[in-house]
């Protein structure tokens, strides 16, 4: 009894030890994609660029969960805090955090975490309902633009402080440039997210 209570022991603690190298090789992957990304980037006048981190951020969040996500956005910012250039145009430090565009940087992981929740609770809902997939499409949509207005009214905040300058500047350097992009990205999420996901199943599991 006791040699089968210690196989058993062992046998969970060799699970656990795979799904937590499985997850940092997950987190890690994401990770460096979002480091990649991030130098795809338009410069604008009031120095916000227009990136696709808000792109594969939410996407993160969805495939590889809320949790996963989340941790791979904390490790691309912590990363960048100690220096290396991963953020956008090749730049790196606790200066930029706290620059102009630090609202928007430190609000990233938001993005990953409702992405994930509403994958997530869309799902939930999705098997409850006979809606079909409808209700699952519409559960995430709204969480990806809870996630996009968080981050770009603390981005916007945060500029005006950084910045010096009024809401109407805020507003006009940081989110009117940025609307239709913003939603084609949270378009494209919606669209992109589901899919890989489900081909990435069998191994995300």
């Amino acid at each position: 009894m006791n040699e089968e209570i210690s196989n058993t022991s062992a046998e969970v603690l060799e699970t656990k030890q795979a799904s937590s190298v499985k997850d940092l090789c997950f987190i890690a992957v994401f990770t460096a994609i979002i480091c990649v990304l991030s130098q795809l980037s338009i410069p604008m006048p009031a120095g916000v660029p227009m990136t696709l981190q808000t792109l594969i951020i939410p996407l993160a969040g969805i495939v590889i969960g809320k949790k996963r996500g989340t941790y791979s956005t904390l490790l691309y910012l912590l990363i960048g805090a100690i220096g290396i250039p991963v953020f956008s145009g090749f730049k790196g430090g606790i200066g930029i955090l706290l620059g102009l565009t630090g609202g928007f940087l430190i609000s990233f992981p938001i993005l990953s975490l409702t992405a994930g929740i509403g994958d997530e609770l869309g799902l939930k809902l999705c098997n409850k309902k006979s809606t079909g997939k409808a209700l699952y499409y519409i559960t995430l949509v709204l969480c990806l633009l809870i996630g996009a207005t968080i981050n770009y009214v603390f981005g916007t905040i945060w500029f005006m402080i950084a910045s010096g300058n009024t809401f109407m500047a805020g507003l006009t350097a940081c989110v009117l440039p940025f609307i239709p992009t913003a939603i084609l990205k949270i378009i494209i999420v919606a669209i992109l997210g589901p899919e890989l996901k489900r081909r990435l199943l069998p191994i995300l599991n």
